[in-house]
């Protein structure tokens, strides 16, 4: 390898670190010095002002893991590095959170681990049955926040973020984007800034234990957004040419490992551009928390956002406008899944990859996923339709496909979501009732508590986002 190459990103185990689509205008073009390389009458429910409410303890059809399987799952797995992640074993308490991780840095206001009452009620692990036992009690009245919410959506309002680990995370991803990986020019700031990473990471990740944690989320989802922005939408994107693109991006992810003689080109590539910067870094940052089954996890998801990416782009080059179902399809993939699917990372634990991958489990993070993303669809409807060009969301599908106005298209659109919300909830409510694992129970209330922060934020963005006037 020669002396220019950058080094290769090696994983290090949770806690031996050396050391978040919508789209927001985060890229930078290469320097001349820098290698090259709704139906009408539709009832409207009242938004949710409490907290969430239990769920039924079983469903229809509920994905109970069950049978010899079972058994091996729910007696913990008996390999290497499982100890401390599993249930209760006979004789031997096991803290519910894990293991301690003695490597957590500090020294900041705000960047210490969560303790006492509220990290009792937070992190202490569910209690009861069904979905109650799968959200903590909020230990804040939930802020009025800034904004209006979509009406009729069902949510679940969050306490106000802590505007200390805000404006920290705030004043560190600012300082990543520019400095480190130089990432936008200087005329994109108030952009940046509007986009308020911040208030987005500590309203989803409640539990970080440190800001560390907090800014392994930021860098993924800024470096995300880059990839969108550069790659895809009004930032210089086109989807001529876009699957080359990604593919190449995606190495920055996922090491390429090829003959020597072009090693060293492509490791010179991964600095060519600014979505592959920032690809690579934030990257760098995350293994140095995530254990090799958590980066795998987030690596598979990401290639389901890029084969999302490329299916929205092929309907752009074709100006096809695709059934209802089609773009539920798409959305499935292009999509926030990379987001709460770190959940576990980002709080300091990690969710087995046998649980993890099991169908019950993966049916609640694509209904999470889903229904996530139909709320940037609904909050930047005006913000699309004001910008140049097509751009898909389902209230514009909904209106073409199925012959409805713009305003019950919208509507149906809020159904539809409504729709996806409590599908999910009654899958958490089927699982937590029918497996009481502590990792696993945990890290299903954190994707629940994501989706509430997804929300939180749509909501109070009201540098991008306003609401069509449709009431």
């Amino acid at each position: 390898m020669s002396s220019s190459e950058p080094p290769p990103l090696a994983e290090h185990p949770p806690g031996t670190a050396s050391h978040p689509a919508p789209t927001h205008p985060v890229c930078r073009p290469v320097r001349v010095d820098e290698p090259t390389a709704a139906t009408g009458g539709l009832p409207h429910a009242p938004a949710l002002s409490s907290p969430r409410p239990a769920l039924p303890s079983s469903i229809p059809g509920d994905a109970a893991v069950t049978g010899p399987k079972a058994e091996r799952l729910l007696s913990g797995p008996k390999g290497l590095g499982t100890t401390g992640v599993h249930p209760r074993r006979p004789g031997k308490p096991v803290n519910p959170l894990g293991p301690p991780n003695p490597a957590l840095p500090s020294g900041i206001p705000g960047d210490v681990p969560v303790t006492g009452p509220e990290a009792q009620q937070l992190l202490g692990g569910p209690k009861g049955l069904g979905t109650a036992s799968a959200y903590p009690q909020r230990p804040r009245k939930a802020a009025d926040p800034v904004g209006n919410p979509v009406p009729g959506l069902y949510y679940h309002p969050v306490p106000e973020p802590d505007p200390v680990r805000v404006a920290e995370v705030d004043r560190r991803i600012k300082a990543w984007a520019m400095d480190e990986v130089d990432l936008y020019p200087e005329e994109w700031e108030e952009q940046f800034d509007g986009f308020f990473v911040g208030r987005y990471m500590v309203a989803c990740h409640p539990d970080a234990p440190t800001i560390d944690h907090l800014m392994v989320a930021a860098r993924l989802m800024v470096a995300e957004n880059a990839v969108d922005d550069c790659y895809c939408e009004d930032h210089g994107g086109s989807p001529i040419g876009l699957g080359g693109r990604l593919l190449l991006a995606h190495t920055a992810l996922d090491p390429l490992h090829t003959a020597e003689e072009y090693q060293s080109a492509w490791a010179r590539s991964l600095q060519s551009d600014a979505p592959r910067r920032a690809y690579r870094s934030a990257m760098k940052y995350f293994l140095d928390w995530a254990g090799p089954s958590q980066a795998d996890r987030y690596r598979h998801d990401m290639a389901r956002l890029h084969m999302g990416y490329l299916a929205e782009a092929a309907w752009t080059q074709t100006e096809y406008v695709p059934e209802v179902w089609e773009y539920l399809a798409m959305r499935q993939f292009n999509n926030f899944r990379p987001c709460p699917t770190i959940t576990d990372t980002v709080g300091g634990y990690e969710l087995p990859a046998d649980l993890q991958a099991q169908p019950a489990v993966q049916r609640i993070i694509a209904l999470a996923g889903n229904a996530t993303t139909l709320v940037n669809d609904l909050y930047s409807y005006t913000k699309e339709l004001a910008s140049p060009g097509n751009h898909l969301n389902l209230p514009v599908v909904i209106a073409e496909r199925e012959a409805l106005s713009e305003r019950d298209a919208y509507l149906k659109a809020v159904e539809i979501h409504n729709n996806l919300m409590h599908a999910f909830e009654a899958e958490v409510a089927a699982l937590t009732t029918a497996h009481a694992l502590p990792n696993l129970l945990r890290f299903l209330r954190g994707v629940a508590v994501w989706v509430d922060g997804n929300h939180y934020w749509h909501q109070t963005n009201t540098y991008r986002y306003s609401l069509p006037d449709f009431w």
